[in-house]
């Protein structure tokens, strides 16, 4: 079954860490995500930029609207995502606590829908 799991991190955390600490953490993403395809779990999987380049979409009677940012104002802010295979939800969570931003932030795990293509 696939899952996404959603990263979501505090950019203020990021900002305050030495530049050693940061350097260290991508190291560990890196050592995960060959982990993660060596295991046979990775699907996919992209960092995004900043939320500042983020741009909000919405269509209401027919009229397009655009916001700079994102919809919520929230602390945590969603930083990147991993496509995974596992075969169940706790086998997901299992492969998400190992994410290195769990230990930061937050991992949110969410089944991907499967539909039927007739």
């Amino acid at each position: 079954m696939r899952y996404l799991c959603l990263i979501y991190d505090d950019p203020k955390t990021w900002e305050k860490m030495p530049k050693s600490e940061s350097d260290k953490i991508m190291g560990e993403y890196f050592e995960f995500t060959e982990g993660i395809k060596k295991s046979g779990h990775h699907l996919g999987g992209e960092a995004l930029q900043p939320i500042n380049t983020a741009t909000t979409v919405r269509v209401r009677s027919g009229k397009l609207s655009t916001t700079d940012g994102p919809f919520a104002e929230t602390k945590e802010q969603l930083g990147g995502f991993y496509l995974i295979n596992a075969k169940d939800l706790n086998d997901a969570i299992k492969v998400a606590s190992k994410i290195p931003s769990a230990r930061y932030g937050s991992i949110e795990v969410r089944p991907i829908m499967e539909y039927d293509k007739q």
